[in-house]
C-alpha cells in the first residue's frame, strides 16, 4: 500500500479539477477556431511547454533521445503509433463540440461521455485474453441506463451527433490509454507525452491546411483558451498526474481523475451558465456510479494484498 494516498489524491483532484475547467475551454475555443486547427496550436504548444519542463529539471542527467539505432528506430515508431491514437481521440472531442445545439449542456455531456474510457478500457481487455471481474458487466449495465437518460430518452431526437462524436472519442482515448500503458515503460512518461503531443499537432495541422479554413483574428479570439490548454490542461496536468500517481495507488488514482467529468459539468454551470435537465442530471449520477464500480475489482484486490501484509 503506498503511504502518501491522501498527498496522492489531493494531486489528482487538482488535475481532475484542471481537466474539467478544460471541456469549457474546448467549448469556447471551438467557436471560433476549427478542431484540426485548435488541436494543431495546442499539442504543439503543450509539447514546447513539456520540452522546456524536460531540459529544466532533466536535462542534464538524460538526454531526450536514446543513443542507440534500434532504441531510436523503436522510439520513433512508439511516438507515431501513440500520436495518431492522441489526434484520433482529441479532434473527435474537439469536432464534437461543434455539433451541440446552443441550448445543450455540452460540457456535461462530453465530461461524462468522455470519461467512460474508464468502463471501455477493461472491456478492450477482454480483446486481449484478460477474463473479466463479473462487477465489469455491472458497471457495463449502469452505464447503459446512464447514457440513455442522459441521452436517449428522449428517444433518436435526445442524442446529438456531438454526443456520438463523444463516445467515439472515448473509444479512442481508451486505446491510446492502453497504448500508452504498454510502452511508457521504455519511452518514459515524460519523452512519450512530449512526443505524441508533437506528432499529434503536426498531423493536425497537415489535416487543418487540407480541410479547414482559419483566420489570425479567429485564433486571437481563442489564444486565452489553446494557452490554457497547452499550459495547464496539458503540461501542468500531465505533470501533477505523473507526481500523484507516484504516491497514490491506481485504483486510487483512477478514482480522482474521474472527478474530471463531475467539475466539467460544476465549470459548464457556474461559467457558461449550461444546466442540466433533472433527467441528464440522474443520467450523469448513473454514469458517474458505473465508472466508481469499474474501479471496484482494483480497490479490492488492494484490500486483499494489505491484509497479506
Amino acid at each position: 500500500m503506498k503511504s502518501g494516498n491522501l498527498k496522492g489524491s489531493l494531486i489528482l483532484l487538482l488535475t481532475a479539477f484542471i481537466w474539467g475547467i478544460a471541456f469549457v475551454a474546448q467549448s469556447s475555443g471551438a467557436e471560433h477556431v476549427p478542431p484540426f486547427f485548435f488541436n494543431s496550436f495546442r499539442s504543439l504548444f503543450a509539447a514546447a511547454v513539456l520540452f522546456l519542463f524536460f531540459k529544466l529539471f532533466f536535462g542534464k542527467k538524460e538526454t531526450f533521445f536514446p543513443t542507440g539505432k534500434k532504441e531510436r528506430r523503436s522510439y520513433y515508431k512508439i511516438a507515431l503509433l501513440c500520436g495518431v491514437i492522441f489526434t484520433l481521440a482529441t479532434n473527435l472531442q474537439q469536432a464534437g463540440f461543434r455539433f451541440y445545439p446552443e441550448d445543450a449542456a455540452k460540457e456535461a455531456r462530453a465530461g461524462f461521455l468522455t470519461a467512460l474510457y474508464v468502463v471501455i478500457v477493461p472491456i478492450l481487455s477482454i480483446v486481449f485474453g484478460k477474463k473479466p471481474h463479473p462487477v465489469l458487466f455491472l458497471s457495463v449495465a449502469v452505464t447503459t441506463g446512464g447514457i440513455y437518460l442522459l441521452c436517449l430518452s428522449g428517444g433518436i431526437r435526445g442524442i446529438y451527433l456531438g454526443d456520438v462524436f463523444m463516445f467515439l472519442c472515448a473509444i479512442a482515448f481508451s486505446a491510446q490509454i492502453m497504448t500508452i500503458d504498454h510502452y511508457v515503460g521504455i519511452t518514459g512518461g515524460i519523452r512519450i507525452s512530449i512526443m505524441q503531443f508533437l506528432v499529434s499537432g503536426v498531423l493536425s495541422l497537415i489535416l487543418g491546411f487540407c480541410f479547414e479554413k482559419v483566420t489570425v483574428g479567429n485564433i486571437l479570439s481563442a489564444a486565452p483558451q489553446i494557452l490554457y490548454l497547452g499550459i495547464l490542461s496539458s503540461a501542468v496536468g500531465y505533470t501533477l498526474q505523473s507526481v500523484g500517481q507516484k504516491y497514490a495507488e491506481p485504483a486510487v488514482a483512477s478514482l480522482c481523475m474521474s472527478m474530471e467529468s463531475v467539475f466539467a459539468a460544476l465549470a459548464g454551470w457556474l461559467i457558461v451558465g449550461n444546466a442540466l435537465s433533472g433527467r441528464e442530471i440522474l443520467g450523469c449520477t448513473l454514469v458517474f456510479a458505473a465508472i466508481l464500480i469499474a474501479q471496484l475489482p482494483e480497490l479490492l484486490q488492494n484490500k486483499k494484498e494489505r491484509k497479506k501484509e
